[in-house]
């Protein structure tokens, strides 16, 4: 089988540089040697697999999606980049697909060196040897830190003639971590697609919701819609929730029928080319709002749009969260479902009751993606490139205490925004989020 071209499969200038940048900032930081292997694959049940995902750091940095694979960089006056891989075999590409093996990946993929996956452990102490600092990740995979152990011990056993180990570790994925929190034009025109598709299938499975159908058959418009469209992977396993099972955070059964008169909560995203994207709606079966429901809808989206409202270089991170609880306090006391004054509501948080998560959270690779939310104790101001999800909710499970008209009502309503040199751009424009808009697309769909 011959190999794909460069242009063929991606660009390899973004994982370059990036391989680049951080060769700089480990010279910097005194040279060494950095090892980072890809997510090894998974058993599903007996001799069945998960599908295969890569490491998202090894992905980062490398561009290489097989797994079977190690990245090492060696910092210093002769800076390397080093792949291994596994070797080319034209017997296991019948059975299992193509496979690089090392010549054409150092080729495609731009490395210095690449060699197969069974050279590692005879090279890692030649590697390791006579470097100031290693960067790894310890405590992420028992056998790797083995693995890695190993290799120390062998260049220990050769103290006499000199060689010695590195003196230290650095957390190389923490050192990834701030590389990955602002994203670069290539990220973030792959995360603007993402979130074109996403919006398009949230679209479509509102499109298709009828009371008496189940949640599953929605779920199945979005993959639908995902996979067509060219998403490799739902960016994680989505929730379709109808009536009750929309008060449920991570409700992922999706086997429920949907009756009139339920909302319906929608929290999916694809994943495309290594990035995620995630969006909720919120929306009634039926396609019309009850009185209750919209009442609760228009609260939740009003503490969206506070909490967009915040989003702009220099403002800390949880200044979004801030805003949209003091909305969502302030109407939970207005609807009856609290009591007391808002500030009183505030400090001691008796919102948590109908609304118990943050508002959002970092976007990228991860649907929960890298990088701190706090620097020094204190939270961290927000850059250009930063992404990050707007998703406030209001949850309201039957109670005594709860006006009845209120109960079941689960609603989220969220999108992603990037940070820009002037507030933030939402990547998910393309699904209403307005009451009326809402029901004007469902409207349509069922006369249609």
């Amino acid at each position: 089988m011959n190999a794909p071209t460069a242009s063929s499969l991606l660009d390899i200038t973004p994982f370059a540089a990036r391989r680049q940048r951080l060769l700089t900032r480990m010279a910097e930081a005194g040279g060494g040697v950095a090892i980072l292997p890809t997510a090894p694959e998974v058993a599903r049940n007996r001799d069945t697999h998960y599908p295969y995902r890569h490491d998202s750091y090894f992905y980062y940095l490398s561009g290489f999606r097989e797994p079977g694979a190690v990245l090492v960089l060696v910092a210093g006056e002769t800076p390397k980049q080093i792949l291994f891989c596994r070797e080319k075999d034209e017997e296991r590409e019948i059975w299992d697909g193509f496979r690089y093996g090392p010549d054409a990946a150092r080729e495609v993929f731009g490395f210095d060196e690449a060699w197969t996956l069974g050279e590692f452990d005879r090279r890692l102490a030649e590697l390791l040897a006579n470097q100031p600092l290693m960067w790894f990740s310890l405590g992420h995979d028992a056998d790797w830190d083995a693995r890695i152990t190993r290799g120390l011990n062998a260049v220990r056993a050769n103290a006499r003639t000199g060689i010695v180990p590195p003196h230290s570790v650095r957390d190389l994925r923490a050192e990834l971590d701030e590389m990955r929190l602002v994203k670069d034009a290539y990220e973030i025109d792959i995360m603007r697609r993402a979130g074109r598709i996403s919006a398009e299938a949230h679209c479509r499975a509102m499109r298709a919701t009828r009371p008496g159908c189940h949640e599953y058959e929605i779920e199945a418009e979005l993959l639908h819609h995902f996979r067509r469209n060219g998403s490799q992977f739902p960016a994680y396993t989505s929730i379709v929730a109808a009536g009750a099972n929309a008060c449920i955070l991570h409700y992922v059964e999706n086997d429920q029928r949907i009756a009139d008169g339920d909302l319906v909560l929608i929290d999916a995203g694809c994943e495309l080319d290594g990035y995620a994207s995630d969006i909720t709606r919120s929306f009634p079966a039926n396609g019309r709002f009850s009185g209750p429901q919209r009442a609760v809808y228009e609260l939740v989206l009003a503490a969206q749009h506070a909490a967009r409202a915040t989003i702009r270089p220099g403002a800390h991170w949880n200044a979004p969260h801030e805003a949209a609880v003091k909305v969502l306090a302030q109407g939970m006391l207005d609807l009856k479902l609290l009591n007391g004054s808002l500030d009183a509501v505030l400090e001691n948080g008796d919102y948590r009751r109908f609304y118990m998560h943050r508002t959002g959270h970092w976007l990228g690779m991860d649907v929960h993606d890298a990088g701190e939310y706090k620097l020094g104790g204190e939270w961290r101001p927000l850059e250009p490139g930063m992404v990050l999800t707007v998703e406030p909710g209001c949850y309201i499970r039957p109670a005594a205490d709860v006006p009845e008209t209120f109960w079941n009502i689960g609603i989220r309503i969220e999108d992603d925004a990037l940070v820009t040199a002037d507030g933030c751009e939402y990547l998910t424009e393309g699904v209403p989020r307005e009451a009326a808009d809402i029901e004007a697309l469902m409207r349509d769909a069922h006369a249609a």
